[in-house]
């Protein structure tokens, strides 16, 4: 997915889906943000980094996608 990249939140999902699943940390906060570490190039996250912020949050604490 790393080829092709859009400033959209479902690209950004799907590349954080990808980058989150490589990393081994129980704290989810830290995980969450090395993750974004990983995805600062990412288009919608330099474009919409307080948005990508809520929606990778949602995710995970309110849908319980990655627990």
């Amino acid at each position: 997915m790393r080829d092709k990249l859009y400033d959209n939140a479902d690209s950004f999902a799907m590349s954080f889906d990808e980058e989150w699943k490589n990393i081994d940390c129980n704290d989810l906060t830290l995980k969450i943000d090395k993750v974004f570490e990983l995805l600062k190039d990412h288009p919608f996250l330099i474009s919409n980094p307080e948005n990508a912020r809520k929606m990778i949050k949602f995710r995970i604490f309110s849908l319980k996608k990655f627990q």
